[in-house]
């Protein structure tokens, strides 16, 4: 084991947030300066603003932070140092004999507490093989801060998950991920494959990989068909928070520290943009699930070290290590139909192992919070076939 690593303690760690803080939250609620809104029901310009009223309201009325606290208590929490990066974690044992371990991370404006709904899914089942869980917080976002060093993308979190693995015991395990969090689990598939049982993408994430340079042509396989025109026009609602926050998350992380309704509306338009809903997309979402995503990242103050995980990942770009297959160890796709890439499979099999593709009925970006039972049974299905 690495010296840095044996010199570096694993402390418990317990989500507290103190009565002022919440109360100062109120506070910069009820002392909103609202912006003048016309014409945008149907959010044309953006988040309307007589629904983030209607957020508002519920946030300082009716959302109870000290609910959701506990049940995020409710599970062992860590903390721990690694190459000076802090890291957050919950740790979840299996409820009987475990047939291995699994890492799950989440992407932006995720938090971990995405994972919330197939904890008990994967780690305690009523049939069939169960997980201990490792579920970090990526760094700089929530609980894994402050952060205070530069260069953290989806190649060098890759790295702190294996050595965090190692710690905890585990020579060998899965990787779970979706947004950010594929990206960084392909990287796990990529740099240490030798580790992996398989690796699980809820978003078809390859490294290296030029997604601009598709085609319609190239979805020719079956069920393909229009999955070119879904996913370019899924990824045009995204290019804005992805241009700010490469470009500029400094400058946008001072506005959205300062105001809890400008971080709100930031991070909920674009959970609505983004998931699969039909007439509300409160129906997979609910005020609860959103708002507790978005005092995480307040009461944390880690908007701007997330929103820096863009830039780092455009500095520093993809470098293979090798010179075999993008993602040598067995590769699960879980194709959520509405989430924001879609990739074609021919053109996955060329870069990837790949060891299982599931096209979902339904489901968007944030499949974990939309579909926790989808997901969790397709990722018990892969790896009970990758783990024996």
């Amino acid at each position: 084991m690495d010296q840095d690593m044996t010199d570096r303690a694993i402390k418990p760690f317990t989500v507290n947030v103190s009565d002022a803080e919440i109360d100062d939250l109120k506070s910069r609620i009820r002392n909103t300066r609202w912006l003048d809104d016309f014409e945008n029901e149907s959010w044309k310009y953006g988040m309307p603003q007589s629904y983030l009223r209607e957020l508002a309201d519920y946030w300082v009325t009716e959302y109870d932070w000290r609910k959701h606290e506990a049940e995020i208590n409710s599970y062992d929490h860590f903390r721990v140092v690694i190459d000076d990066v802090p890291i957050h974690f919950i740790w979840v044992k299996a409820k009987k004999p475990s047939s291995g371990a699994l890492i799950l991370t989440h992407g932006w404006p995720w938090t971990f507490w995405d994972y919330k709904g197939v904890i008990p899914l994967l780690s305690d089942p009523e049939e069939g093989p169960a997980y201990d869980l490792v579920i970090p917080s990526l760094p700089g976002f929530g609980y894994s801060s402050p952060l205070c060093k530069t260069g953290l993308n989806p190649t060098t979190t890759a790295d702190l998950w294996a050595k965090l693995m190692t710690m905890l015991g585990y020579d060998k395990f899965g990787a779970v991920g979706g947004d950010w969090g594929a990206f960084v689990t392909a990287n796990l598939n990529h740099a240490h494959a030798d580790r992996l049982y398989g690796a699980y993408l809820s978003l078809s994430a390859i490294p290296g990989l030029d997604f601009s340079k598709l085609t319609a042509e190239d979805y020719d396989g079956p069920g393909e068909e229009g999955w070119y025109e879904r996913w370019t026009a899924r990824m045009a609602t995204a290019y804005a928070h992805s241009m700010v926050n490469s470009a500029a998350p400094q400058t946008i992380g001072y506005a959205l520290n300062d105001s809890p309704l400008g971080l709100a509306s930031w991070i909920v338009e674009r959970r609505r943009l983004w998931s699969d809903w039909e007439h509300d997309f409160e129906e997979v979402l609910s005020k609860d699930v959103l708002l507790t995503g978005v005092s995480i990242y307040w009461y944390t103050q880690t908007v701007g070290t997330a929103a820096r995980f863009y830039e780092e990942a455009h500095l520093h770009p993809f470098k293979p290590r090798h010179d075999s297959k993008t993602l040598p160890a067995p590769t699960a796709f879980g194709i959520f139909p509405r989430d924001l890439l879609l990739l074609p499979r021919k053109l996955a099999e060329q870069h990837a192992n790949v060891a299982r593709w599931t096209v979902m009925p339904k489901g968007g970006h944030f499949a974990p919070s939309e579909q926790p039972e989808l997901l969790a049974a397709d990722v018990r299905a892969f790896f009970a076939e990758q783990m024996g």
